[in-house]
């Protein structure tokens, strides 16, 4: 198997979409990626690009993703990368999407308080409970027509920083205790 995995950190640029399907449930948001150097020549951090892509959260971890993040929160988003194509009045279209398998707040820029969910006893039913299944590819499909029909705006705030970022607060600190 040839999957491509890769680790994006960047931000959420929409609200977090969850959509309920028979046997499964997955959550979609649109992340961005802008990546910084320093320029030597002007003495300061420049913007070098920006990577915008969506993201897919299937299951438990969909249901956590959307609990959990928030339009502008910085997060950090391990997958595999795929190209997702359709048709549209233009033509054929594609965008970059990544399976998520982690997502989580990047603690670079901040703090979160982590709660793990109460996990039953095995063996012990309880009513309602129900295996985990994986999603078929019909599933797969009909969630990202469902995303589709709800727009997937791109980020319009401008081909600004989606954030700004303090050199000097970039310095390694000792962890406290």
């Amino acid at each position: 198997m040839n999957d491509t995995e890769l680790t994006v950190v960047g931000n959420v640029v929409d609200s977090p979409r969850r959509v309920r399907l028979e046997n499964s449930a997955v959550t979609n948001f649109r992340m961005a990626s802008t990546a910084r150097r320093f320029d030597s020549g002007k003495q300061e951090f420049v913007d070098a690009g920006t990577l915008w892509v969506d993201v897919e959260a299937w299951g438990e971890l969909g249901g956590n993703v959307a609990r959990s993040i928030s339009k502008g929160d910085p997060v950090i988003v391990r997958g595999t990368l795929t190209t997702r194509s359709w048709e549209s009045e233009q033509g054929r279209r594609s965008a970059p999407q990544i399976k998520a398998n982690a997502v989580g707040p990047n603690l670079a820029r901040g703090w979160s308080d982590f709660h793990r969910p109460a996990r039953p006893v095995p063996g012990a039913a309880t009513d309602g409970d129900a295996p985990v299944v994986a999603p078929s590819p019909a599933e797969e499909e009909l969630a990202r027509d469902l995303a589709e029909e709800r727009g997937t705006e791109d980020y319009t705030g401008g081909a600004g920083v989606l954030y700004d970022v303090n050199p000097d607060e970039l310095s390694p600190e000792p962890a406290h205790a």
